[in-house]
């Protein structure tokens, strides 16, 4: 997929850096604020509305964002706080007659159901020159439809790593793993030194999904994925049987995974995450997988990213590593001088500099100086997502009828949960996949 990206990322596996190392880089703490690179309309007396499902620090600093633009600009400008899925809520302040002036949507495909049901109003030049200035085409491609430029992706999720504890590392004298096998015999020598290898937050059906996806990707090739994101091909296609044959190799080894599988349906994607960083040399889990996003729930330990928890890209199952993204998308509800400022300046360099620098986000905007990043290990992730150019893909499952991609206890969800408890049973994994997915794309 990206061997420019693998190797990028690669570097995170060495370290954090030293604080000199992160100061002579220009990191988040010590950099000079950067020089204007857009210019923004006076909006005195105007209002802005933004929607968007963030909360907590998420909400925190994309607020910081929204607070420079006021300044800017002059324009007010009000967070809607929206529950998920945002395409609903966003149906009944529609309906209701007040429909936020900018939404962030989190998928591709609300994005299509908003431009379908007339929603979404194109994106205007100057956004357009923002994004054709700083987005490569796979990015800009994302936010549009039927050719027409809408969604500004702002926000991007680096979902192809994995989190591992250091000192359960050193303690079992594992070695990080390039490929899939290496990943397994990886697992199998931590399992000897007395601690499970891998947590799975398997309560969120989600988690499952990215193991899924990026095992494929790998495995069948960018084109296999395209088609079946499209449900061009069934689940019951022979590359799908692979992709869950190889996913049944951990999955099908109690040892392997953190409490067994049952111990995993049970486990939510923050505790995923946090039981790999609290013990010492012996925590619940070595190893977690997931996006860039790992850092936040990371954070809520004692934990220091760069030292305790380190990162190395999701193992290559096929040639090389994967590259799957995630990522949430400004787009605007009123064709409006505040909404069209709002979409510009968010595809600037300078909106994506303010929210880099607090962490926690990584930016598809190719120009914006990864100096920016708080530490080494963000600024390798957000570096070989750049480096993949336009060889990624986008997250599956946010791709695809939210019945089937993206509801809990249904679909895809349920179907990989049950997967996880009787990981033998392929075969029928496969037919209840796709008897779900034929389901979700006629409606």
């Amino acid at each position: 997929m990206a061997p420019a990206a693998t190797a990028a990322l690669a570097l995170s596996g060495c370290g954090g850096g030293s604080d000199d190392d992160k100061g002579a880089k220009g990191s988040g703490d010590g950099a000079e604020k950067p020089a204007v690179t857009v210019q923004l309309p006076k909006l005195t007396g105007e209002t802005v509305q933004v929607a968007a499902v963030w909360t907590g620090p998420e909400q925190a600093n994309f607020t910081k964002v929204l607070d420079e633009f006021e300044k800017r600009t002059g324009a007010k400008v009000t967070f809607v706080p929206a529950q998920d899925p945002i395409v609903n809520f966003l149906g009944t302040k529609i309906a209701g007659g007040s429909p936020p002036d900018v939404a962030m949507l989190p998928q591709v495909g609300a994005i299509q159901q908003a431009v379908a049901k007339k929603w979404a109003k194109p994106a205007g030049a100057e956004a357009k020159a923002q994004l054709a200035k700083n987005y490569s085409k796979g990015w800009q491609d994302l936010g549009a439809v039927d050719g027409t430029q809408y969604g500004v992706y702002f926000k991007a999720a680096n979902k192809s790593l994995v989190w591992y504890n250091t000192a359960a590392f050193d303690n079992a004298g594992a070695s990080v793993p390039k490929t899939w096998q290496e990943f397994l015999s990886t697992a199998e020598t931590i399992s000897a030194s007395g601690v499970t290898p891998v947590s799975v937050g398997g309560a969120d059906g989600w988690t499952l999904t990215d193991w899924f996806e990026n095992i494929y990707l790998s495995q069948a090739g960018p084109e296999k994925y395209d088609q079946l994101a499209r449900h061009e091909i069934k689940w019951t296609d022979p590359s799908v049987k692979e992709a869950l044959t190889t996913l049944g190799q951990l999955f099908g080894k109690p040892n392997l995974i953190a409490g067994g599988a049952d111990g995993a349906l049970q486990t939510e994607f923050p505790a995923s995450v946090t039981q790999t960083f609290t013990g010492g040399d012996q925590p619940k889990g070595a190893m977690v997988f997931e996006g860039d996003f790992v850092g936040v729930n990371i954070a809520e330990t004692d934990a220091k990213i760069g030292e305790d928890a380190k990162v190395f890209p999701f193992p290559a199952v096929g040639g090389d590593s994967p590259v799957v993204t995630g990522g949430d998308a400004a787009v605007a509800l009123k064709d409006t001088k505040g909404a069209q400022a709002l979409l510009t300046f968010l595809a600037s360099t300078d909106a994506a500099h303010i929210w880099a620098e607090a962490g926690g986000f990584v930016s598809p905007n190719k120009s914006l100086d990864t100096a920016a990043y708080p530490n080494d290990v963000q600024r390798d992730i957000a570096e070989a997502l750049i480096a993949a150019g336009d060889d990624f893909r986008f997250d599956m499952s946010d791709q695809m009828p939210q019945s089937f991609g993206g509801t809990p206890g249904k679909g895809e969800w349920k179907a990989l949960q049950d997967f996880l408890k009787n990981p033998k049973d392929v075969a029928g994994a496969q037919r209840q996949l796709e008897s779900a997915a034929a389901k979700a794309y006629q409606s």
